[in-house]
């Protein structure tokens, strides 16, 4: 049995703890917050509002199911699920509102209204999409992006070009759709990835299938009840959680770890998982002499959004407000070059409002709402409470325009997260929220290795390595990080046997 130190305790830190110690190690979980669950903490109110901090949209749930599966749970042993239906609304220019139902013979019927022809488009679209969901969920995603070697799979190489790796999402969509509703329903889930839709692979179109036409759910409680089941599943395991115990340094030695440093205390470990920020562990915790990557090589890497968020409680019910609700009033294409092009704070912000307590009771007081907005930012940018405000100004007055009621007089919560947030909670590299972006030049083999090159008992998981940003690839970065340093120490200890 080997002693295993875990840096950072968000989904993809308790995953790999969670594979490890299923193995029968000794597993110990530093997190440098007062709580686990990194980006998908909870806020808890005095005046009675629980607000997710992070991840909102549950989609992908057979990954979920996937994880618990594998240590003897299913999910509705651990949390309860709602299908939101609809979706989630969509807000176009003159307050057209365009509502995505859950059903998907529904939602051909919603394409056929909006534009002749387009169901049956949508048909083979999602066709293509399933296949590159089942073929890059469930088997690419889970490749730990060492070797080329990888994909020299008769299957992959076979089904290479239904993957489009080297097509372009936005010409892809172009294909099958005309209407501008209906490419902004289609590409909205890229603006997340990292990159402008045209320089996104069409291999994302899998984000379409996966909120389509598997669904978009909703955890009662909210995301903090899969960090409990998942903090559950690790405590059953015997992993000791360390909280408010932020690691000062990873000592090496003989290019080896040998332990971290807690509170100028050095615990002895025989090896280590850091899924805390990549760019903080190698810049702030290993000598330069072991680390993978230079400050240049980040400086140019392309990093998906941050954002700015604000937690609102409201003491009064909103009639006309789904679960989910975008505002796309403003092109999506100058937001995006905003955020990846010419960065900057946005001149014509889309965003987004969450209001769980329209699906789940608990998260507001009797009679109020709980409001969640979001809007996607660059990073790296200059943060301060003037942007900060003039933004909320700017998405609160759309609010109300939409739903056709005063909200700002009932506003009896309010509080602001943004990109100096980012850095100060999670060592976020740039004030990312979303980790690195899925370009072309950096998928699979071209992420950031999940490996140390130098010291081979230290891996990486998270947001900027394989698989990607996401809470499912999240989920999936934990198990490779895992599972490959599963395959050292057993080398280690068949070689020490002989």
């Amino acid at each position: 049995m080997s002693k295993i130190a875990v840096i950072g305790s968000g989904f993809s830190g308790l995953s790999a703890a969670a594979y490890l110690s299923a193995s029968g190690h000794e597993v110990h979980v530093f997190e440098k917050n007062e709580t686990a669950g990194g980006r998908a903490r909870q806020l808890k109110t005095d005046n009675g509002y629980l607000f997710d901090m992070g991840p909102s949209w549950y989609w992908m749930p057979d990954i979920f199911e996937s994880f618990f599966n594998d240590f003897g749970y299913r999910v509705e042993e651990l949390y309860k699920l709602t299908l939101l239906d609809p979706s989630f609304d969509i807000v176009f220019s003159g307050q057209q509102t365009l509502t995505i139902p859950a059903n998907y013979s529904a939602l051909c019927d919603l394409f056929e209204s909006i534009e002749n022809g387009s169901a049956r488009r949508l048909e083979t679209f999602m066709q293509e999409a399933r296949y590159k969901y089942e073929t890059g969920m469930r088997k690419l995603a889970y490749m730990p992006g060492l070797s080329p070697l990888e994909f020299a799979d008769p299957q992959l190489i076979k089904g290479a070009m239904r993957l489009q790796l080297f097509s372009s999402f936005s010409k892809h969509v172009r294909k099958y759709f005309s209407n501008p509703k209906l490419i902004a329903l289609m590409e909205f889930p890229v603006l997340f990835l990292g990159a402008m839709p045209g320089q996104t692979p069409a291999l994302y179109s899998l984000m379409n299938y996966a909120g389509l036409q598997l669904g978009t759910w909703y955890p009662q409680g909210g995301f903090g009840k899969v960090i409990a089941a998942m903090v559950q599943v690790c405590q059953k395991q015997s992993v000791y959680f360390h909280f408010n115990s932020p690691v000062e340094k990873i000592v090496v030695e003989d290019n080896l770890v040998r332990g971290v440093i807690i509170k100028g205390t050095e615990n002895a470990f025989d090896a280590i998982i850091g899924s805390a920020d990549y760019h903080h562990i190698e810049s702030a915790l290993l000598p330069v002499s072991h680390r993978n990557y230079t400050e240049a090589y980040w400086g140019k890497r392309t990093l998906a959004p941050s954002c700015l968020i604000y937690y609102v409680g409201v003491s009064k019910k909103i009639t006309l407000l789904q679960h989910h609700t975008l505002f796309f009033e403003e092109p999506l294409l100058q937001h995006a070059e905003d955020i990846y092009k010419y960065p900057k704070w946005p001149v014509k912000p889309l965003f987004y409002v969450c209001c769980p307590s329209r699906t789940d009771n608990e998260v507001a007081p009797y009679g109020h709402e709980n409001l969640f907005l979001l809007m996607p930012l660059a990073p790296a940018l200059e943060d301060n409470n003037i942007l900060r405000e003039k933004y909320f100004e700017i998405m609160m007055q759309r609010l109300e325009k939409q739903t056709g009621e005063d909200i700002m007089s009932y506003i009896d919560y309010k509080k602001s997260y943004c990109l100096s947030d980012f850095i100060t909670d999670f060592n976020a590299y740039k004030g990312n929220a979303y980790g690195l972006a899925n370009t072309l030049m950096q998928t699979a083999i071209l992420k950031p290795s999940i490996r140390n090159k130098k010291i081979k008992n230290l891996l990486y998981a998270g947001q900027l390595t394989v698989p990607g940003p996401g809470v499912p690839p999240s989920l999936i970065s934990g198990k490779i990080a895992a599972e490959q340093l599963l395959k050292y120490l057993k080398k280690q200890k068949y070689e020490a046997a002989i």
